[in-house]
């Protein structure tokens, strides 16, 4: 682990020592390297630097919409090859919350969650993309292994 310094002007470091307080790190090296970790992620998608990704999609909506599930699992379907998993919970008698699991290049992801989260009659929707690394497996299986980017 390499060790650095910085300065910070004395508002600034009071305002960040509350931010690690309440967020329950343990030190400010710890919160350093986190909020370093999410705008080089950032960067890295906004920049179209991040060539695989994986994303949760989550999003609230009024069930008595018309045709909206419908529409929301056919998009779904119709992205098979981005979608891992979704979950479905009840909030109240009207609405519900969902959290679709995408996986695959990033811009095709960031489509696919667009289109979900413009359907009409979504409410709060909202993406947290993170950039991976897909390896090829190097044994038997066959399958792809998925590391977060560095």
């Amino acid at each position: 682990m390499e060790r650095i310094t910085i300065s910070l002007d004395e508002s600034l470091a009071e305002e960040f020592d509350a931010l690690i307080h309440q967020h329950g790190y343990e030190n400010r090296s710890e919160a350093i390297r986190d909020i370093l970790r999410e705008y080089i992620v950032a960067k890295r998608v906004s920049e179209s630097r991040a060539l695989n990704c994986v994303a949760s999609v989550s999003f609230v909506y009024n069930h008595h919409e018309r045709e909206l599930a419908k529409r929301v699992n056919d998009l779904q379907h119709e992205h098979h090859d981005l979608t891992i998993a979704s979950m479905h919970a009840h909030l109240d008698h009207d609405h519900c919350i969902e959290t679709v699991l995408l996986r695959g290049k990033t811009g095709d992801v960031q489509a696919c969650a667009d289109k979900l989260l413009a359907e009409r009659g979504i409410r709060h929707g909202a993406v947290n993309l993170i950039p991976v690394n897909i390896e090829r497996a190097r044994h038997q299986h066959g399958h792809e292994h998925v590391k977060p980017a560095r």
